[in-house]
């Protein structure tokens, strides 16, 4: 029988987001939504996580860890995985120098490895987006796998470097890495579709959290082998109505034949 995975995903930003990534780093009504996501979202979905016995990937600023380490030592004990985003939350090519965007991994590196124990695997990069130097840093340091990309949507795929995207000549592909690509969509983040800005307002909610489940529906009847991969940011799905619909659609997955949850770490060590 095929087996299908589906990987809950959480951007655990805190606050980083809104310091490093929004212009935003004296607003405190800004902030306020990443303490929520601290101090109410992901209590929350730790406990809704554990009601179903459901593993899941955090993937943790390290600036997250130093700011609420009792916090990021909950999700960990609880027996989440804690992957890498960033130190800074800055989007990579924000940085002014490739020495910049390397200190920054580094150092969330350093952060996941005083709280867990262990170096980090996986990357996912803040805003999902990668300089010209993201992969070679990636690469240098030892990382198995990213998901921040999305050539493909349930399948995994190795990551290509040496690509040529010109404005006068055809692309080139380049050659794939051995680094494992673990796609993402903004079809599947709550970011975009729920958390409210200056650029976007809400959508309907009940039409998104239906989007999701008919996609997963998809991947199960037209995908050998898929892996559905859902990004959710505690400080937009643990709102207390979207903790329920989420909840709905845990059960449907969990309902449904041949079908696990898995962490990202997971796939990637069955993936060939």
């Amino acid at each position: 029988m095929t087996h299908h995975s589906v990987c809950l995903t959480f951007d655990f930003d805190g606050v980083s987001s809104w310091i490093h990534s929004f212009d935003s780093p004296d607003s405190p009504t800004e902030l306020s939504r990443g303490l929520f996501g601290v101090d109410v979202g992901a209590p929350r979905v730790l406990d809704l996580l554990d009601e179903y016995d459901v593993e899941s990937t955090w993937f943790t600023p390290g600036h997250t860890i130093d700011s609420f380490p009792e916090r990021a030592a909950e999700v960990w004990s609880r027996g989440h995985d804690i992957q890498h985003h960033g130190w800074s939350h800055t989007r990579p090519r924000q940085y002014e120098s490739e020495a910049a965007e390397r200190a920054d991994i580094e150092r969330g590196v350093e952060s996941i490895v005083d709280l867990t124990g262990r170096r980090p695997t996986g990357y996912r990069s803040p805003s999902w987006d990668f300089s010209t130097h993201t992969l070679d840093i990636l690469q240098d340091l030892g990382f198995a796998w990213d998901s921040s990309q999305m050539a493909n949507d349930f399948t995994p795929y190795y990551v290509r470097d040496g690509w040529a995207a010109p404005a006068d000549a055809p692309f080139e592909r380049g050659v794939e890495t051995d680094v494992v690509e673990v796609p993402v969509s903004w079809q599947r983040d709550d970011f975009p579709a729920f958390a409210f800005s200056r650029e976007r307002g809400y959508a309907d909610e009940r039409a998104i959290f239906r989007q999701w489940r008919e996609q997963f529906d998809w991947m199960v009847d037209n995908v050998d082998g898929g892996v559905f991969v859902l990004t959710m940011h505690p400080q937009v799905i643990g709102q207390s109505h979207r903790l329920a619909r989420l909840e709905s659609f845990v059960e449907h997955v969990a309902d449904t034949p041949n079908v696990a949850f898995e962490t990202v770490e997971t796939v990637v060590d069955r993936f060939d």
